[in-house]
C-alpha cells in the first residue's frame, strides 16, 4: 500500500481499493462502488437485497440495544429463530434497526416481504451469528 499524504489518500494498486483518510469511506477505483455498499465481515455487517436494491446493516452496538428493547431479549430471539418461531415482525424490527442508511419502516417492511423470505434468511443467518458470537 503506498500512502499520499498531500490527498490524504491510500491507494492499493492490487485490489483497486482506496481509503479516503477524513471520512474513513473506501471506494473501489474501478467500479466507484463505495465500502459502505460493501458488507463488512468485521464488523458482523449483512448485505440484504430488496427491490434490487443492496442495503447494508451494520449492527452496532446502538442498534442492537434499540431492536432489544423493541423485541426483547437477543438471546431468547435467537432461540425463537433457532426454533423456527421467529416472527415476521421480529425479523422486520431486528433487520430495520441494523439498516445502515435509515428508511422508513413500513415501505421497508413491504419491500422486505416482496422480495421473499427466503431472501432474508441468509442476512439472518449472518446478524443471528453476530449477535451470539460478538466480535
Amino acid at each position: 500500500m503506498r500512502s499520499d499524504a498531500v490527498s490524504g489518500m491510500r491507494g492499493d494498486a492490487v485490489s483497486g481499493v482506496r481509503s479516503d483518510a477524513v471520512s474513513g469511506v473506501r471506494s473501489n477505483a474501478v467500479s466507484g462502488v463505495t465500502a459502505e455498499a460493501v458488507p463488512n465481515a468485521i464488523r458482523g455487517e449483512a448485505e440484504l437485497v430488496i427491490g434490487g436494491e443492496r442495503l447494508l446493516l451494520r449492527p452496532t452496538f446502538a442498534a442492537l440495544v434499540a431492536a432489544e428493547a423493541e423485541l426483547g431479549p437477543l438471546f431468547a430471539l435467537c432461540e425463537r429463530a433457532a426454533a423456527g418461531q421467529l416472527t415476521l415482525a421480529e425479523l422486520v424490527g431486528l433487520f430495520w434497526h441494523c439498516l445502515a442508511q435509515p428508511r422508513e419502516r413500513g415501505a421497508f417492511a413491504e419491500a422486505l416481504v416482496a422480495g421473499g423470505l427466503v431472501n432474508a434468511a441468509p442476512t439472518l443467518r449472518v446478524l443471528l451469528g453476530q449477535i451470539l458470537a460478538g466480535r
